[in-house]
């Protein structure tokens, strides 16, 4: 099979969706993979690596025309018009952007959005959602550090001893736990907050405190379980008693990192423009969730403080707010090194051994992930 791999166009992305050793083991199996000339550079992937993994070095429109495409993130116009009808994509390709969706299956694309796969155990190794967060969570904590002008451990000097930084995680999934543990490594002092209740025990086994609310309904506690290991919003009178309980520890925090999202849905709000306000002078805010939110004051989609600007950093009320909205892309050679095994693993679902290509939609994986098909969108 003729296999694509073109360079990643969208403006900041600098992953890329095969690497050399995803490429090697492709051709490995009787594939012609097919790079783009620089696609991996920004990803320390050079030309000569794909070359000696056995993969041909090729221009944009060779590799967009190839019979199965892989990419980072959904095809831009002027891509799509180089790929050919029938053809196959694979990639993180956002399948709750109905406009985007609608773009591929007017191009004629079988197309597969990676995020789409269900969270069960089968599908962990082709999580892209997951591998990527972990890169994300690891990252905010280091931007946090890079610009918060104090310490984060505790240090006891002749000069003097300086406390250790505060750190508020809010939102305990895959980016918040790795956010956890590497404050926990810099020496912090953590808490951490989440809607379910399931997460208490691995919150507290890395280190950090649960900010802990207790549930007074039948109604709040169905709702804290949430759904195929996404949280589901809250009834509004356990979100006050959150917020009020967030608040305290947001005022004493050095640094609040804030992961919340919800799929296809705008991403709450966490910290609002009060609670900003009640921060100490040269706090900093990572906000994972920025230009997911509802529109801020400046007219931008916020995150999960509407203050968020996307891509920029602002200080507001003496505080830094960091709203970099793709973090992955800030690591980008391990990112993309995970990334592209998470492919690898599910075109073993899709490719048979003899190299063609085989969509079986009794396979829930599959089927969940395939957005597109005979020009038509295939996902609800």
């Amino acid at each position: 099979m003729l296999i694509g791999v073109p360079l990643e166009t969208v403006a900041g992305e600098t992953r890329v969706a095969v690497t050399p050793e995803t490429a090697k083991k492709l051709k490995a199996q009787g594939h012609t993979v097919r790079v783009q000339s620089g696609a991996g550079i920004q990803a320390s992937a050079p030309d000569e690596a794909y070359a000696a993994a056995g993969a041909e070095i090729v221009d944009a429109a060779t590799a967009l025309g190839c019979e199965l495409v892989l990419k980072v993130r959904a095809p831009q116009p002027e891509e799509l018009a180089s790929m050919r009808p029938g053809a196959t994509l694979v990639g993180m390709l956002n399948p709750y952007d109905a406009e985007g969706l609608q773009r591929l299956a007017a191009a004629g694309l079988t197309s597969f959005a990676l995020e789409a796969a269900p969270r069960t155990t089968r599908a962990q190794s082709m999580d892209v959602l997951s591998s990527q967060a972990n890169v994300a969570g690891y990252k905010a904590v280091m931007l946090a550090a890079n610009h918060y002008q104090r310490l984060f451990p505790m240090l006891m000097t002749a000069a003097g001893t300086v406390k250790a930084a505060r750190v508020v995680v809010l939102g305990v999934g895959v980016a918040g736990l790795q956010a956890i543990a590497t404050a926990k490594r810099l020496g912090a002092v953590i808490e951490a907050s989440d809607v379910r209740p399931s997460v208490k025990e691995q919150v507290e086994s890395l280190g950090a405190k649960f900010i802990d609310v207790p549930y007074e309904t039948a109604e709040e506690r169905e709702a804290a379980e949430g759904v195929g290991g996404y949280a589901r919003p809250m009834p509004q009178s356990w979100l006050d008693r959150q917020k009020v309980e967030v608040a305290k520890r947001v005022a004493q925090a050095d640094v609040v990192i804030t992961t919340a999202l919800i799929p296809g849905r705008p991403a709450p709000v966490l910290v609002t423009e009060d609670m900003v306000r009640s921060m100490k002078p040269g706090s900093v805010i990572v906000d994972l969730a920025a230009g997911r939110g509802p529109l801020g004051p400046h007219g931008q989609p916020g995150g999960n403080c509407p203050l968020t600007q996307p891509d920029q950093v602002i200080t507001a009320h003496g505080v830094t707010i960091i709203g970099h909205t793709n973090l992955p892309a800030l690591v980008a050679a391990d990112a993309s090194a995970l990334y592209a095994r998470n492919v690898l693993d599910f075109l073993k679902l899709i490719v048979t051994k003899e190299g063609t290509l085989h969509v079986n939609l009794e396979d829930d994986i599959v089927a969940a992930c395939r957005v597109t098909h005979n020009g038509q969108v295939t996902r609800s």
